[in-house]
């Protein structure tokens, strides 16, 4: 195979990050045919259909890969810039990453900070569990995820575990669990959870030796962890915190411990690119460091 050449690799990034072939011509100013021409050779030299032309467009696994590689392209390209201008102020380098909702809230954007004058970061807010499909599609360069087993082009370090625990209002425990904790009250409560992919409660409720009552009413839906957290504050219904975020309620007496037994260690893990650029080695340094700091290990 000769070498593959960037600025088709580049076609298909444009075309992935646009939606449809008119709209990633505008993008990098050239006619629709000659987008599709560019794609076209790229498959010939490929022997693979890089993605399928609906609306919007859906990218092959081959198509996946490639958009990886753009990305990764574009990296290095800042990176080798910047070391061939030692010492003068150029522009920083954008990085996309993917970090879920609580970890942004309770540790990961302070580890970002020491980077913010080099890097431009564009982070992506996914569920832990569902984060590695941005990955996997070239949009992003490292992910906070719970999967262990390294993605396809990538490498894997453990960064800890993030503990949750079942918490509620003290009202709310007055009206549900009566003197103590009790399995069966909190099996048909109301509950507080992220969204619809959100299990934390659940699994907190399994812990305590109890699993939702057939009447138990369904969760409230809060996309956004210091909101979910404010409206188990309030007594619209129990839910699983970050212990990193319960410190402060705690101690106020907004929030009550259901059970001490009641908790839940989720670990996390950061995948990122093998082919790492010193950005992304930095980013991953920053996220390591302080994952040491604030989660269990």
């Amino acid at each position: 195979m000769t070498a593959l050449d960037g600025d088709l690799a580049r076609t298909v990034a444009a075309v992935a990050d646009a939606g449809t072939l008119d709209a990633a011509a505008a993008l990098l100013n050239i006619t629709p045919s000659a987008v599709s021409q560019r794609i076209r050779a790229l498959e010939t030299q490929l022997g693979h259909a890089v993605l399928l032309r609906t609306r919007p467009v859906v990218l092959t696994d081959a198509g996946e890969t490639v958009v990886r590689f753009a990305r990764q392209l574009d990296l290095l390209e800042s990176d080798l810039l910047a070391d061939l201008s030692p010492g003068r102020a150029g522009d920083p380098t954008p990085l996309a990453i993917v970090v879920d909702a609580d970890s942004l809230h309770t540790w990961a954007l302070a580890a970002l900070r020491g980077l913010a004058d080099r890097v431009v970061f564009e982070v992506l807010r996914a569920d832990a569990t569902h984060s590695l499909a941005l990955l996997r599609s070239g949009r992003a360069a490292g992910a906070v995820t719970t999967e262990a087993k390294p993605m396809p082009g990538c490498a894997v370090e453990t960064l800890g575990s993030m503990r949750y625990l079942a918490v509620c209002s003290p009202g709310f425990a007055e009206r549900w669990l009566g003197a103590g904790a009790d399995p069966a009250g909190l099996a048909v409560a109301p509950s507080v959870a992220f969204d619809r992919t959100d299990d934390l409660h659940l699994r907190c409720l399994e812990r305590l030796g109890a699993s939702p009552a057939p009447a138990a009413p369904r969760a409230h839906l809060i996309p956004s962890a210091a909101e979910c957290t404010r409206a188990i504050e309030l007594g619209i219904g129990w839910g699983a915190v970050p212990e990193l975020a319960c410190v402060e309620p705690v101690r106020r007496g907004d929030l009550v411990l259901i059970d001490p037994q009641g908790f839940l260690d989720v670990p996390l893990y950061w995948q990122r690119w093998r082919r790492a650029s010193p950005t992304l080695r930095a980013v991953s340094d920053a996220l390591r460091e302080a994952a040491a700091t604030s989660l269990r290990r």
